[in-house]
């Protein structure tokens, strides 16, 4: 999308709130535009978004994980199943892959592995390759998640699969999944900090290995109070994509928690939008970028963004401040 037709995306709001594909995804791209003159039109969007008494308020589930884990996979049972039960709702999914470290290329895999209905406007799938950012998640991830939250029920945010330094979702999510298959590790693994302290509840996937399926599930049980420094006792979910199994629990656990039954409570996106700006400034510009925010955002970094507008504002802004 050009610049020029990005500032008209305010007209393609009714279709967008409509879930039109082709209206969504342009604005989508329109999300993912890392330059200043995104943040511009991204300002006038998210105001006439706000305007609108039709707009949703999404839940994000974060779905984390080993690589082969079967996140993909379990994601699109999840959003197919909660569809099926909450006719009223619609479901997204934002899938991150890996990019090379030699090419920057990435191959977008986690979309032959979801496949909805032709046709079925309640449940989109958007892939994001990582761009090499560390910590699990795409530079436009955020971004993107502050639209269809807007527009969708219930977002599923995955990610790259990496391991045990994947925390970034923790931040961005309303309620965290740690993906695990059979065999994936033993208890000293399950002891080691990092990302076992993350998620709200432990999805042992691939159970229909039952033998193994049984043990991994014994060390985990053992292994989670000692791992958690915050005592907090985390269900765990043994399911099978594959077969089924499980998955309508997880489904009525998800649906609880995104009805505000169980589990955290939902974190507004403009209380998350602090910490991502600084990933923006340091993605973008670097330790010079971050030093300047540090100079000028004396009263802090939520202060500076609201005194701007909010994020888009900010980015615009900063931008400003930085420009040759």
């Amino acid at each position: 999308m050009s610049v020029g037709a990005a500032l008209d995306a305010v007209a393609l709001l009714d279709a967008t709130i409509a879930l039109d594909k082709r209206a969504l995804a342009r604005l989508v791209t329109l999300c993912e535009d890392p330059r200043p003159q995104g943040g511009a039109a991204r300002r006038g969007l998210f105001a006439a978004l706000a305007a609108r008494s039709d707009r949703r308020v999404g839940y994000v589930v974060g779905v984390t994980g080993t690589p082969g884990a079967g996140k993909s996979t379990l994601i699109g049972e999840l959003a197919m199943r909660l569809a099926a039960v909450e006719p009223s709702w619609a479901a997204a999914v934002i899938a991150v892959d890996p990019s090379s470290q030699v090419s920057g290329g990435a191959l977008l895999g986690d979309r032959t592995r979801v496949r909805f209905p032709a046709g079925e406007r309640r449940l989109f799938f958007r892939s994001q390759a990582s761009a090499r950012a560390l910590g699990g998640l795409a530079p436009a991830t955020f971004a993107v998640c502050r639209l269809l939250v807007s527009l969708f029920d219930v977002v599923f945010v995955e990610t790259v699969g990496i391991g045990q330094s994947e925390l970034a979702v923790k931040d961005l999510a309303d309620t965290t999944l740690l993906v695990l298959q059979p065999l994936g590790g033993d208890q000293v693994q399950f002891l080691k900090a990092g990302i076992m302290e993350v998620p709200d509840a432990i999805v042992l996937n691939k159970c229909d290995e039952e033998e193994a399926a049984r043990r991994t599930w014994h060390l985990l049980r053992t292994s989670l109070p000692l791992a958690r420094p915050d005592g907090v006792a985390l269900p765990i979910h043994q399911t099978s994509a594959r077969t089924g199994l499980g998955v309508d629990a997880l489904t009525t656990a998800v649906r609880a928690a995104v009805r505000g039954e169980v589990g955290p409570p939902r974190v507004p996106m403009a209380a998350k939008e602090a910490r991502f700006f600084a990933h923006w400034v340091r993605e973008a510009y670097g330790r010079h970028g971050e030093d300047l925010l540090a100079r000028i955002a004396t009263d802090g970094v939520p202060a500076w963004l609201a005194a701007h507008g909010g994020y888009d504002g900010a980015v615009v802004a900063l931008a400003a401040l930085l420009a040759p």
